[in-house]
């Protein structure tokens, strides 16, 4: 995570937004007087978006608990993946 000041993030905003999107990262853009504001990529932004999706639900968190405890077990299978065309 990196932090810049309004000032800068103004005069560099290209390059702020080149590094959020190459470092699949965000980046804080302090302001003086007002509320801070994020800058991240779509890409992040998209993941972070189906996270709290998924955990929205008591029922789903339930069932990626007990598939994380099965993996964490080594109570899993692999599967070879079938090509759909």
């Amino acid at each position: 995570m990196r932090v810049i000041n309004f000032s800068d993030a103004r005069n560099q905003f290209k390059q702020v937004i080149d590094q959020v999107v190459a470092d699949c990262d965000v980046t804080i853009i302090s302001r003086r007087d007002a509320d801070d504001a994020v800058v991240m990529s779509l890409d992040t932004y998209n993941s972070m978006m189906e996270t709290v999706h998924l955990l929205k639900s008591p029922a789903n968190v339930k069932h990626l608990e007990k598939s994380l405890s099965q993996y964490r077990k080594g109570q899993t299978k692999t599967k070879a993946l079938v090509d759909a065309q």
